[in-house]
């Protein structure tokens, strides 16, 4: 259903943050929290990607990620604070975060796609690198 929604070597996370509370909820779908593919079962952080890496840029994919949602156009921001390399038997993959820019989390538009919306504590049992990610994406966003 979601094969090639966004460049093989790009992957999103998407998060909201509630504008009066402040909670967090990232967006889960039925085999993690990359959207909207997998990560490769080999994948793993490459911490020494270094600033002066290049990084695939995450518009073009937000834009394809709204339409696969079904949002509004301009409803994913992206958060500058926050990108990971991972690498893989594949090759590199750019991990970006972007928030959705709603009042509350489209639910019905994660439904359509088999996910939902959760804290990173109710994400406890996704894949460690997966975690990992939450983690750092929380980090970015919290501060």
């Amino acid at each position: 259903m979601s094969a090639h929604v966004l460049p093989a070597a790009l992957r999103l996370v998407l998060a909201h943050k509630q504008r009066t509370s402040a909670r967090l909820r990232f967006l889960r779908l039925p085999h993690g929290i990359s959207a909207f593919e997998p990560l490769p079962h080999a994948a793993a952080f490459d911490d020494d990607a270094g600033p002066g890496k290049v990084v695939l840029h995450p518009q073009c994919g937000l834009q394809a990620a709204e339409r696969h949602l079904r949002l509004i156009p301009g409803t994913l921001k992206p958060e500058s604070e926050f990108a990971a390399t991972l690498r893989s038997p594949a090759g590199a993959i750019t991990v970006r975060l972007a928030l959705i820019d709603t009042v509350d989390p489209p639910f019905a538009a994660a439904a359509a796609v088999g996910g939902r919306f959760v804290t990173i504590t109710e994400a406890r049992d996704v894949h460690p690198l997966e975690l990992e990610l939450l983690r750092r994406a929380y980090t970015a966003l919290m501060g």
